[in-house]
């Protein structure tokens, strides 16, 4: 599935790309080519008015014997020509050629017969064609007995057009590998996200429908005794009673736990924050924890910092506290210490540090035990009745209040840490 994704995303990538380069190299090469016409014809123009007042106007006509002695001469006296390699011709009104004025001595007859038939076969303002393999751009002007012909050399502009045509294909190519490898590699980094948060969220499901499942079949089986000594009293099933109210109470727990990191996820519900007074909702967890640690054989020891003030949900940040102390609890060695310290840091920044003496968590468990479901040991967490979310859930609230949560953990002992600015 996510190789379909990725493929799709790097063609359209690739797709939408072409498509820009594509517009800008045409625009480019059309502004230029223009460009280069708009040259080549205002060129023309003026060789023909420099014709034109050579030759009186356009009035006079040459005889073919004398035409190579007097063009000479009269090409040495006009300046246009010499911008440009360009020779004009005058014909009578059967195409003949009656009048040359050239520099070209290596152009022949028959050459100068091709291009007059060449501007024959299409007498416009404004022509060209290749002969002999020089591009020749021309202009027809239609004069008393005949007709005159400009002809210029654009070679030159024509190879100008073709070597951005070749240069615009060679770039193109080029970008192309490279947007290719580098949409590949920002594809596979927008995708991997979604993947992780798919992986996550079917194990998720997984480990939700796990732990749903041993619960129901605890009911499942403690009903079939109940159906299966129906004359016995009420009384006297009590015990299996008691076993399927306790695994309802179990299952309530769980699925309360999913509906609120469901909750937290949804940012359309979160709590009105406002300042509150955090030593003394931290002092007031901790008192209503106070029995239940000393019941556990363990020892508290608490040092909270009077005034400090945070902003956010008193009700949230106070089960951030119990869900600490109750982890404490949970998995401390017998006669332990739980401590936690409230204080003040750098900046605004307020630090609260909840410890226990039990066996510390490995390292390579250490980052993923805010993961939901997540326990490293397994067995120890469903014996003390756990579902893996507890942390999860403080962390959340944690980060929807901008704060950070982490971890540290050594054989003896495991720090939980909760910094809010």
């Amino acid at each position: 599935m996510f190789n379909k994704l990725h493929n799709r995303f790097l063609l359209m990538n690739l797709v939408i790309i072409t498509f820009i380069m594509l517009v800008a190299f045409s625009t480019i090469y059309t502004i230029t080519y223009r460009n280069t016409q708009n040259e080549i014809r205002l060129e023309l123009h003026r060789q023909a008015e420099a014709g034109a007042k050579a030759g009186g106007g356009g009035g006079g006509h040459r005889q073919p014997g004398k035409e190579m002695g007097e063009a000479a001469g009269r090409e040495m006296t006009e300046p246009a020509h010499e911008r440009s390699l360009s020779f004009s011709l005058r014909t009578d009104e059967g195409w003949n050629i009656v009048e040359k004025m050239t520099r070209f001595t290596t152009l022949t007859d028959e050459f100068y017969a091709t291009a007059v038939k060449r501007a024959a076969a299409e007498p416009v303002e404004f022509g060209q064609f290749s002969l002999d393999g020089t591009r020749w751009a021309y202009s027809v002007t239609a004069v008393p007995r005949g007709y005159s012909i400009i002809y210029m050399d654009v070679t030159a502009q024509r190879k100008i057009l073709v070597n951005l045509t070749y240069t615009f294909s060679f770039v193109a190519l080029l970008m192309l590998g490279v947007i290719y490898m580098a949409s590949s590699y920002f594809a596979r980094r927008s995708i991997a996200p979604v993947k992780e948060a798919f992986e996550k969220q079917r194990q998720f499901i997984a480990d939700a429908s796990h732990e749903l499942k041993t619960p129901l079949t605890v009911i499942n089986t403690n009903a079939d005794v109940l159906l299966q000594n129906g004359e016995d009293t009420v009384n006297g099933q009590a015990k299996w009673l008691h076993r399927i109210k306790s695994e309802t109470e179990r299952m309530k727990k769980l699925t309360n736990d999913l509906l609120y990191l469901t909750e937290m996820d949804d940012s359309r519900s979160l709590p009105l924050h406002v300042p509150f007074n955090w030593s003394e909702a931290v002092e007031s967890v901790v008192l209503s924890m106070e029995a239940v640690i000393f019941e556990k054989g363990l020892t508290l020891v608490y040092d909270i910092e009077p005034g400090l003030m945070v902003t956010g949900s008193s009700e949230q940040l106070r089960q951030v506290v119990l869900i600490l102390l109750d982890n404490a609890v949970k998995y401390n060695n017998p006669q332990g210490t739980v401590r936690l310290r409230l204080q003040k840091t750098q900046g605004s920044h307020v630090q609260l540090v909840v410890s226990n003496t039990g066996a510390g968590i490995p390292q390579e468990h250490v980052d993923k035990i805010f993961d939901r479901f997540y326990r490293a040991d397994p067995s120890r967490s469903r014996q003390n009745g756990g579902y893996g979310l507890g942390l999860a859930i403080a962390k959340s609230i944690v980060e929807q209040h901008r704060g950070e949560m982490y971890a540290k953990s050594s054989p003896q002992e495991t720090d939980f840490y909760v910094v809010l600015g």
